[in-house]
Order: structure tokens, then sequence, then C-alpha cells
């Protein structure tokens, strides 16, 4: 399979804290142009867990009436309650997605039959290809190449993994220990400076919040690794490492992505679900600084 490289999209709200259903368009349309592989809505970078049911589901529409069938389309499907994601998976089916991606449990910690019995839960009842969402910044854990290859064996539809560690040491082990075993498995980075990393280990790409600002970039340096290309696939690298700035100006990091693409005239509003705020004048100053070192052309 060639190189993937998925653009986990921002969801754009009006002044009012609504879904823009013309702003997202133009988010996917630029997306979509600049030649990523899929997109993936309501992810952590989509704001997921600021979004009642209704509001996902909403999102959902936005995305399929436009993206779907234009390239590789993931919904998000992360609900605390294990029947809410089961319903909001099972509605992302009906409505065309290639695949629905579904975070561990978060708040408390938990063990690894804790964690399977959670997906064994929801896989048992979904009708779409599931991507598990290991995350261990936000779920206090990580989820275990053992537990993820207990999960592929026993349930079809759990189809892959979404690993956003820094330590590519996880990720590799995850792709050695379920891929030989059910090779249909795809094993994604969630840090954008590991998508070369992952394709020599053998996985699927990345997932990657970056490319919601340079798919150009992403797509460049998907075509270089896949053509063997080691200078561009190395310059590639350079960019993007230098880009990783973007998500040290402001935690959550979340606002600041949506001010980047403000900046680059993609998007009109940095709205966020709250508790997240815009950035103030220095992290935007911050910002401007970092997207014009990588030569990017802003709005003034």
């Amino acid at each position: 399979m060639a190189p993937q490289f998925m653009t986990p999209a921002v969801s754009v709200f009006d002044d009012k804290g609504r879904l823009d259903i013309e702003q997202n368009q133009r988010l996917y349309e630029h997306l979509i142009c600049g030649g990523v592989s899929g997109l993936v809505i309501l992810g952590s970078i989509g704001e997921f867990c600021g979004m009642d049911m209704a509001t996902s589901m909403k999102a959902i529409d936005i995305a399929t009436g436009y993206a779907r069938g234009r390239l590789r389309l993931f919904a998000g499907a992360s609900r605390m309650d294990p029947a809410e994601s089961v319903t909001l998976a099972n509605y992302a089916a009906d409505r065309g997605v290639d695949g629905v991606m579904i975070v561990s449990p978060y708040y408390f910690r938990l063990g690894d039959d804790a964690i399977y019995d959670y997906y064994r839960f929801i896989a048992s009842r979904v009708s779409a290809n599931i991507f598990l969402y290991n995350f261990p910044d936000r779920t206090g854990y990580s989820l275990s190449p053992a537990v993820a290859l207990r999960l592929a064996r026993d349930f079809p539809n759990i189809r892959g993994l979404k690993d956003t560690v820094p330590d590519v040491a996880h990720t590799a082990e995850v792709i050695r220990t379920v891929t030989p075993e059910v090779p249909y498995f795809e094993v994604f980075s969630g840090f954008d400076n590991n998508f070369a990393h992952n394709i020599l280990s053998g996985g699927a790409g990345c997932i990657g919040g970056l490319s919601n600002i340079v798919p150009g970039v992403c797509a460049a340096w998907m075509a270089a690794l896949e053509a063997g290309d080691l200078a561009a696939t190395a310059r590639y690298q350079r960019i993007i490492d230098r880009l990783m700035a973007v998500y040290a100006i402001g935690d959550p990091f979340i606002p600041i992505v949506k001010k980047a693409l403000v900046l680059l005239g993609v998007i009109r509003s940095d709205v966020c679900t709250r508790p997240m705020l815009p950035p103030g004048e220095a992290e935007t100053v911050r910002l401007r600084a970092v997207l014009e070192a990588a030569d990017l052309c802003l709005s003034r």
C-alpha cells in the first residue's frame, strides 16, 4: 500500500459557536486540493469532546455530504458512554464513511482486560471499520500491542490503530506484533514528524494535524517516500520538524492550528469549543514567525 498522510481536520465554528458549513467545506477543499490521502473528522483536533451528539452528527453530515468518495474519510466516534459510541459509529457508517476512530476510555487508568472489553462491546455492535486510537497523554495509559493484536484477531472490523505517542518504538512494536498475523491492520502515527519512520517500519503512514496547514508538503512527502527519493524525503522531514514548533506555542494547540488557517486565508474563524480560547497577541506573533520561517504566504 502507498504511504498515506491523512488529515485530522479541525472543526470550524461561527461566532455563535455553531458549525459553519461553508467554512468547513472550504477547509475540506483546501485539503483535497492539497493532495492528502484522507480526512478524519471529530478527532481530538476536531474537538469531539466539546460536542454533543447532535452536533457530532451534523459534523458527519457536512463531511460526508461534501467529501465522501473524493478521498478516504474517517469519523471519530469517541464517547465516554460506549453505547453512544455505537450509535455515533453506526450513524457514520450509514452515511458512507470508510472507518470510525475511537479513543481508549479516558479519565481512569485501565487494565488490559477493561480496555479489551470496552472495544469488544463496541465492535460487536458496529458495522463500520474501526480504528483504535491510542493517546496516552489524554487517557493516562497506553494501549498495548498485545491488546491491539487480541482485538484484531477477535473482531475483523477492527482494522487499524492511530498511535499518538512521541516514541516511535511503541508504534514499531504494534506493527511488528499485529501485522504479521493480521496483514490488513493499518498502523498510523499521530505525530507528524514520525511519518517517515512509520512507513519504514512497515506502517500505513500518519494522521497528523500539521497537514491542515501544509497539505501540499505532506502530499509531496508521501510521493518522495513512495518513489524512494531519500533526498526529497529528508527535505520534507526537515520542513515538518521545523513546523512542529506550532504545537508548542499554546496548550492546547487546537486554537493555534485554527489561527494558522486564518492567517493563511483558508478559514475565517478561530472559535473553539469551551473552555479553549483563541490565541492571544503574543501567541499569534510567535505563530506568524514560525509560519513565515516556513515560507508560507500569510494573509494580512
